[in-house]
């Protein structure tokens, strides 16, 4: 069997810096040499399995220096743009490390193997051409060794080996099992490097579903409310919680366009934000965020003079972000955060606080528009009902006194045309005394309590009759209504009221129906009077009248309702909502 001749050194499996390596020449076996390059196999195949780029870098450093029989290894990493980014060595303690000024910088043979695809073997370091030396405090270091870890025309990193043990330089042997070596460690990095980008990428993803999930939150909060406490509140507690500060707070610019008013903080130290809750547009951090429009942040606000807030210094914040709350052109306020952390605030999470200023602003700006119409609602309201009082009941009234100064004239005179003119007074005072009672019912809605539908209606019902005198008629359903839900209740329940407080008001009704019955998966609520009708698309554009609350209410529990009449002939309301369980 053929023979090959190799110099095999016993070495420590732990540490390859060690020296003392025992020196023998002997012949090996084609079998031998097969075992050598089986265990490397071995070992190589267990770096394609570490997905850590940083601990593999020193594993294959490490496996160098064993299989080549090296005093000392490094590995030098590349970047895209073939730049040396990371230099890992086996061999030298912690000390010999810290004493060196810096680390390799790529010159010299580093900077020559860096763009060669070739290993480099050289004898004696100092003697080459393109040598540059060592720093001072660097180990003594002679033989070298170099191999670059490539992927086809692409170079990683190089593996450097130096001062070969029990030898006066590294032979081809050693230069081809580093080679190979070189192949699986170009495997092995590629490998964990997939793994970093996929776990970047799984980072992303994960930030972006954290930010969907804060927008989706505030857009949930902005579209489900027009109450402006609701907004403020809710999209303060899920930016605080985004961005884990400790405290924040909302400022809004009054009426002026000049002040800039706090109205909600959240978090810890309250008592230190409060201190001073009034800005001008331009002063202090929320008025130049105001000011121009733009996000400002602070990493370090006790060292800046624009900061002007120092029982918030005291309280130990270290850093404030400001973002302006924008309605398109029009500034509605600022959002702040504060925190105690020193680590700046990421550029994305602003990026997206500017989003959510946007969007809140614009909420904001519909809650007032809608605070401001239900005002001028109110107000008409208010200006209708005072018409009516005057228009009506007080014209009524006077017309009451008048006939009563006249029967005082004829009481001597005519008893009997005076008696008819108290009666008639009297007649009157009480059509005044029932007007005067639909406003009451009409301005005090009843609620529907825990008694179930049917007795809320009744309530309705009676006090309908007691406050108008007219003629009203329930029908009952033939069931108890046990699976009717209660919000399905308060829907029917507040119709009905809306219903009959029209009737008393404007139809001047001398009957009416309320009925109820079941067919199929729905129960119906029907209510008819026979008074004198209205306009249907004329009263749907009207402010103040409950046409459009009686949709909106019955569309919430998936249910319709139908308003029908007719001038002169009478109101139908019919209404209906899911009941029972659906086939």
């Amino acid at each position: 069997m053929p023979r090959l001749q190799f110099a095999l050194f016993h070495r420590p499996s732990a540490n390859c810096g060690r020296t003392g390596y025992n020196v023998t020449v002997m012949l090996l076996t084609r079998e031998q040499l097969q075992e050598r390059l089986f265990a490397l196999h071995r070992a190589s195949l267990e770096l394609v399995k570490d997905v850590s780029l940083e601990h593999l870098l020193e594993q294959i450093a490490k496996l160098a220096c064993e299989q080549a029989g090296a005093q000392y290894a490094a590995l030098g990493v590349l970047d895209d743009e073939g730049r040396l980014i990371k230099f890992i060595s086996v061999g030298m303690s912690e000390n010999e490390i810290k004493k060196m000024a810096h680390p390799p910088v790529g010159r010299g043979l580093i900077g020559e193997l860096m763009n060669t695809e070739h290993a480099l073997r050289v004898p004696v370091i100092q003697d080459h051409p393109k040598s540059v030396g060592f720093p001072e405090h660097h180990p003594a270091m002679i033989s070298l060794l170099g191999v670059p870890i490539r992927a086809g025309s692409k170079q990683f990193g190089q593996i450097y080996l130096t001062n070969k043990i029990g030898g006066p330089e590294f032979d081809e042997d050693d230069e081809m099992i580093i080679q190979m070596l070189a192949a699986y460690a170009s495997a092995a990095i590629q490998n964990a490097r997939l793994v970093e980008q996929m776990r970047e990428r799984d980072f992303t993803l994960t930030r972006r579903h954290t930010d969907i999930t804060l927008l989706n939150g505030i857009a949930s909060t902005l579209t489900s409310s027009l109450e402006l406490d609701e907004i403020l509140n809710k999209t303060l507690e899920l930016v605080i919680d985004y961005m884990k500060v400790e405290a924040g707070e909302i400022f809004l610019l009054e009426d002026d366009k000049e002040t800039l008013r706090m109205v909600l903080h959240r978090g810890q130290d309250a008592e230190a934000f409060w201190n001073q809750n009034i800005f001008r547009v331009g002063e202090g951090y929320p008025g130049m965020a105001a000011k121009t429009r733009q996000a400002l942040v602070g990493s370090s606000i006790k060292d800046d003079k624009n900061f002007l807030r120092d029982a918030i210094i005291h309280a130990g914040f270290q850093q404030f972000a400001c973002i302006p709350l924008l309605s398109g052109e029009n500034l509605m306020g600022v959002i702040n955060v504060a925190t105690r952390k020193t680590e700046p605030f990421d550029e994305r999470n602003i990026e997206l606080l500017v989003a959510v200023g946007a969007s809140a602003g614009l909420a904001i700006d519909n809650a007032k528009l809608h605070t401001s119409a239900r005002r001028l609602a109110v107000l008409e309201e208010r200006d209708r009902i005072g018409m009516d009082l005057h228009d009506g009941i007080i014209q009524s009234i006077y017309g009451v006194g008048l006939a009563l100064e006249g029967a005082q004239h004829t009481l001597n005179e005519d008893p009997r045309s005076a008696k008819e003119r108290i009666q008639h007074a009297i007649t009157g005072l009480n059509q005044a005394i029932r007007d005067i009672r639909t406003y009451i019912l009409d301005l005090r809605p009843r609620q529907l309590g825990n008694d179930g539908l049917m007795n809320g209606i009744k309530r309705l019902v009676a006090e309908y009759r007691a406050n108008t005198f007219s003629e009203v008629n329930l029908t009952e359903p033939d069931s108890d209504l046990d699976e009717l839900p209660h919000s399905h209740s308060v829907a029917l329940f507040h119709i009905c009221q809306e219903s009959l407080a029209n009737i008393a008001k404007h139809a001047k009704a001398k009957k009416v129906e309320v009925a109820f019955w079941i067919a199929q998966d729905r129960l119906l609520m029907e209510i008819h009077d026979d008074g004198k009708g209205f306009d249907v698309e004329k009263m749907k554009t009207s402010i103040g009248h409950g046409l459009a609350n009686m949709q909106t209410r019955v569309h919430a529990v998936g249910g319709d309702a139908d308003i029908s009449s007719n001038i002169g002939e009478g109101t139908t309301v019919l209404v209906w909502v899911p009941y029972g369980k659906r086939p």
